[in-house]
């Protein structure tokens, strides 16, 4: 354990610069470790250390975001401790499309300056926005886009209009979209890029067996109301699109690591109004990605909101759910619920928890009443709504999130953007999971970088070394009773005992204790006859499980008695 630590620690050490690190935004795996392929060779490999395709220690969590990096050996080592926690999916954001002003220069604006991505970009001792000028009659609106991916070919349309400009140190891409190449009006997009990190992420991830999903180009956003989409700009956001997808399809069309995309626009999933401009983004930016990308998968993370002033109730999920479905024009589709725990959205606790009062650490989401009072249920309310309403050919997956409402003294997490997020535990990542169970095929997660990496000092654990110093503690996913006993679903339960505890009127704990086979890792059975002494005030029926490894769940899974 020792050892494995300090090796997580030196590979943490090549992907932070400090303990709060900036950010730019189940299907069970085996509890066995497993050897990868061997990777093909890549050019980075001469200048790289080598890769470590072992999977040492596979939590249930097989999926992250992560940012991209250029560096691709820090790519390399990102992706490696992915992997070794048993990671097989990577997520990244999409760059936001942003509407930009222009000076009199000929610069682009941001926040009435010139945007630092852009200043750099010049054409023939001309800015970038004044050879565009030159090249159309009228330029209808400018766009920025800032990148951390190198393109080719696919996304330069027009050879008389598009560029790939090399200016400063940097490469940057002139797109000039209109009707056609010679017919206007046209707009401008402007796209800054800061190294191949979606090439060096593509590139690993076929290396190691994983697949990866690209974030589609985020929307601009609605100046008065930001959680919506400006559909003012809708045209150039689809035109974008096509053009993107259509160099991931020249370029990363044969690698098996190319999954699909991830949509970064996110809404909340329950019933929609009749004027959704968040449903006509998905609307068209899907119908893209279905023909130009037939066949790949579209990764949607909508969110629960449990909260009694601002949410709503479980019974609004299943519309929800219909409605985001409905925008797959064809395309097989994954919704990966954000389970709102980290944001104190949603809460996570057990069913005999009701009454309970909050976590401490969502009092200053929500204040410090009980469950009942702040929230409308649980991320397992949630989730079950979800699982009965969910869609043929549609995915349910979840996305747990891995932080907390907000830092406390001595703890590190996210510092860039804001808000604040603190750090989490595995334990409440252990709830988090069984709280989705069995009602979901797979449990990825909200984010890698920062929350699994930070760390208050050189000397402190991150949460990703954690998972490695206790990966195969058992979780227990879900239990279901009959008249003979009590069937469970579970991961790492193998060769240990499973115990089912009762508190009786008047007569204390009652406990009843199996012993589990040695191959009994995903499934147990409990010999047991409901009893007939249970206190009424506490009637519920604790289940936790020691493994052969001498590990013990963190948490018990509740089912009434």
């Amino acid at each position: 354990m020792v050892s494995g630590w300090i090796l997580r620690l030196v590979a943490a050490v090549a992907v932070m610069a400090a303990a709060v690190v900036p950010l730019g935004r189940v299907e069970a795996v085996s509890g066995v470790a497993v050897e990868a392929t061997t990777p093909t060779t890549t050019p980075d490999d001469a200048v790289c250390p080598a890769r470590d395709m072992r999977v040492t220690t596979p939590y249930a969590i097989t999926g992250y975001w992560l940012v991209p990096r250029s560096d691709p050996c820090v790519t390399r080592r990102t992706v490696e401790a992915i992997h070794g926690v048993g990671g097989d999916t990577l997520i990244t954001f999409g760059p936001r499309l942003v509407p930009s002003r222009v000076d009199r220069a000929g610069r682009l604006l941001k926040d009435g300056v010139p945007d630092p991505d852009f200043t750099g970009c010049v054409e023939n001792r001309k800015t970038c926005y004044q050879a565009a000028r030159e090249a159309v009659p009228r330029i209808r609106r400018v766009y920025g886009y800032a990148a951390n991916e190198l393109f080719g070919a696919g996304l330069l349309r027009c050879p008389a209009l598009d560029r790939r400009i090399e200016s400063g140190g940097r490469v940057y891409y002139r797109l000039l979209l209109g009707k056609s190449c010679s017919s206007g009006p046209y707009d401008l997009v402007l796209i800054a890029t800061d190294g191949d990190g979606l090439g060096n992420l593509m590139a690993e991830a076929a290396a190691y067996g994983m697949k990866v999903f690209p974030g589609l180009p985020a929307a601009p956003q609605d100046v008065k109301r930001p959680w919506l989409p400006n559909l003012v700009h809708l045209g150039a956001v689809t035109a974008l699109t096509e053009r993107v997808l259509t160099d991931y399809r020249g370029r990363y069309g044969a690698s098996a690591a190319f999954a699909g995309v991830y949509q970064s626009f996110e809404l909340a999933v329950k019933s929609r109004p009749s004027v959704d401009p968040t449903i006509d983004l998905y609307q068209a930016q899907h119908a893209v990605v279905a023909a130009t990308l037939p066949g790949k998968k579209i990764l949607v993370s909508p969110y629960f909101d449990a909260r009694r002033d601002k949410g709503f109730p479980p019974q609004r999920v299943g519309a929800g759910l219909l409605a985001i479905a409905a925008t797959a024009h064809g395309a097989p589709m994954a919704v990966a619920v954000q389970d709102g725990r980290g944001t104190g959205k949603t809460p996570v606790y057990g069913l005999d928890e009701a009454d309970a009062k909050v976590d401490p650490r969502l009092v200053p989401v929500v204040g410090d009443v009980t469950n009942r009072q702040a929230y409308y249920g649980s991320t397992y309310d949630y989730l079950q709504a979800a699982a009965r309403s969910r869609p043929p050919g549609v995915e349910l997956w979840v996305n747990v999130e891995a932080f907390e409402p907000a830092p406390v003294p001595g703890e590190c997490g996210r510092a860039d953007p804001m808000p604040l997020r603190g750090r989490t535990t595995k334990k409440r990542l252990d709830a988090q999971i069984m709280a989705a169970g069995t009602a979901v095929t797979k449990v990825i997660s909200y984010g890698w970088d920062p929350f699994l990496t930070c760390q208050l000092n050189w000397m402190t654990p991150s949460l990703s070394d954690d998972l490695h110093a206790s990966w195969n503690e058992p979780l227990i996913l879900g239990a279901t009773r009959n008249a003979a006993g009590i069937a469970v679903k579970g991961r790492d339960l193998a060769g240990g005992t499973v115990k089912v505890q009762y508190a009786r009127t008047g007569a204390g704990v009652k406990t009843v204790t199996v012993t589990q086979g040695p191959d009994e890792s995903t499934a147990a059975w409990i010999p047991f006859t409901a009893p007939t002494d249970v206190d009424p005030r506490r009637p519920w029926l604790y289940i936790t499980a020691v493994n052969g490894a001498g590990h013990s769940t963190t948490n018990p899974y509740v089912i009434p008695a």
